[in-house]
């Protein structure tokens, strides 16, 4: 059996924290796919996006990664999140959290406004998250969405990663590939 550093070992639990608590808030979501893909696989696919694809090491990015959809789509806190996983790990998944409250083409206006204004680890959990969903809709349609629907979704996607452009040329070239193929400008 091979040795780990402290570090290492450290590093792992971290994770796997981050993946069980995100697992546990998410634990009754599904996709809106055909299949009711289970929710958690789209924040284990984000940080697979930046690890994998982008050679993104930053922990504190991988597990806001994992953690971006909590505070949004669940009934967990920016409190909750500091608490177990510190003040940086919050801060990013802040700047990536929509207000529900708003309506939803006003959440969608901010994002794009707020894009530029970004941090640099949001804008890399922004990308790979753009990165997921728009591969997540090439390989199917999700129910009740229309072909106009994913159109606009591509659309808006544009314009919310080129304010986000200059965070990782990985990233930034698979979806503008993407971008390509649909024929967004």
């Amino acid at each position: 059996m091979s040795s780990t550093s402290n570090n290492s070992s450290n590093t792992v639990e971290t994770l796997i924290k981050c993946i069980n608590f995100a697992a546990v808030k998410h634990r009754d979501q599904r996709r809106l796919d055909p299949e009711d893909t289970p929710y958690i696989n789209h924040p284990i696919g984000v940080a697979y996006i930046l690890t994998n694809e982008a050679k993104v090491t930053d922990i504190n990015v991988i597990q806001a990664a994992i953690l971006h959809d909590t505070v949004e789509d669940t009934n967990t806190t920016f409190t909750e999140i500091e608490e177990h996983f510190g003040s940086k790990v919050c801060s990013i998944v802040a700047e990536v959290t929509d207000d529900k409250s708003l309506p939803k083409h006003e959440r969608k206006a901010l994002q794009i406004e707020h894009a530029p204004t970004c941090s640099p680890e949001a804008k890399l959990v922004k990308l790979a998250d753009k990165l997921y969903n728009l591969r997540d809709l090439e390989r199917a349609i999700p129910r009740k969405w229309t072909a106009d629907r994913v159109k606009q979704y591509f659309n808006w996607s544009k314009k919310v990663v080129d304010g986000l452009r200059g965070s990782n040329k990985s990233m930034e070239d698979s979806l503008d590939a993407l971008f390509k193929k649909r024929e967004v400008k």
